[in-house]
């Protein structure tokens, strides 16, 4: 056995004009809604933006120093 839709058919609604729109004044079909309240969402952490951008600019630095030592051949 097949579940029923959450939405009426148009055509089996009363009260609907051509279109499956409604008249002035009328209340529409009901329908599904997914509105409501929801727990609360968590507070992202800020530990790892902060730590990916720290080692992202030391992995910068560390890329730089190793083409000025492979430039000036300091080593």
């Amino acid at each position: 056995m097949t579940a029923q839709p959450p939405d009426p058919a148009p055509e089996e609604t009363p009260g609907l004009e051509p279109g499956g729109s409604v008249r002035p004044g009328d209340t529409p079909p009901e329908s599904g809604q997914t509105s409501g309240l929801s727990h609360r969402e968590p507070e992202p952490p800020r530990v790892l933006p902060v730590l990916t951008i720290v080692l992202t600019v030391l992995a910068a630095l560390l890329v730089a120093g190793i083409f000025v030592v492979m430039i000036f051949q300091i080593w």
